[in-house]
């Protein structure tokens, strides 16, 4: 059974991505299409807040992306001989929050220790946070993209723990998605089930699968990685056959491993 994925391959260099193996495992056909382009902003103000750990509690990252920001300020020789002489240090001494795995691991390359990746979500992440920062403490330094959620801001905010968000990428559809959707359709016709990953996925795929699936939409499988993207599909009258418990590859597979077997009971 075919599995189509919205989400960026992963680059091939480093092995095969974790999704489509897991999902093979289980006996799935994955393919992933790109649906998502970002473009990084404010490198400056963001080194300029990073230069200056003394001012902050912490971190915050909930998107691999604001990890790539820094990772792209750091290729600046200046800045990365600012960041190996000492501000990663004094950073390492502050609470690094992040929430999963993909994002933990970027912050790791950047030297620092992650905090609260199984949290899982946006919601989750704010309780680890304020069972462990005090009211009135200073700001946590939050780099975000444009179209972050307020969850995570009103949750801590409503607790009294202060959140400086600094936009360090904006969210646009990838200049090819509605030929990469047309040509998977025309060839490998229309999948047991489709996968999304964010909400902004759902914004900019979901018309383009209802136009191409026609008569058979109702056959079709809808997943998504996390409640934020099940709640974006619900909202656009979409029925979500299955969530996954937390972000990760396994649990994604599982979940829609338990779908299939249950239909088939």
């Amino acid at each position: 059974m075919k599995v189509l994925l919205l989400k960026d391959p992963k680059d091939k260099d480093s092995g095969p991505d974790p999704y489509i193996k897991e999902l093979g495992l289980c006996g799935f056909e994955a393919t992933s299409i790109p649906v998502l382009s970002f473009e990084f902003v404010s490198l400056e103000s963001l080194f300029e807040k990073l230069s200056h750990p003394e001012c902050y509690g912490g971190l915050v990252f909930t998107s691999p992306r604001a990890l790539e920001a820094i990772k792209i300020c750091l290729k600046e020789n200046s800045k990365n001989e600012a960041w190996l002489k000492s501000l990663k240090q004094r950073w390492k001494a502050k609470p690094v929050y992040v929430v999963g795995k993909a994002t933990a691991s970027l912050v790791e390359e950047i030297g620092l220790i992650p905090q609260g990746e199984k949290s899982g979500n946006a919601e989750k992440l704010a309780e680890y946070i304020y069972s462990r920062e005090k009211p009135s403490s200073s700001a946590l330094l939050f780099p975000c993209g444009a179209l972050k959620r307020e969850v995570l801001p009103t949750a801590l905010r409503e607790k009294g723990i202060p959140l400086e968000s600094v936009t360090v990428y904006q969210t646009t559809q990838h200049a090819d998605l509605q030929g990469s959707l047309g040509r998977y359709f025309s060839q490998q016709g229309i999948p047991a089930s489709v996968v999304f990953f964010s909400p902004s996925g759902v914004k900019f795929c979901l018309q383009h699968i209802q136009k191409l699936s026609g008569d058979f939409l109702s056959h079709v499988k809808f997943a998504a990685i996390g409640p934020t993207t099940a709640e974006a599909l619900e909202a656009a009258g979409m029925p979500v056959t299955c969530t996954a418990e937390s972000p990760t590859p396994q649990d994604l597979a599982a979940g829609i491993q338990k779908a299939f077997h249950a239909q088939n009971c």
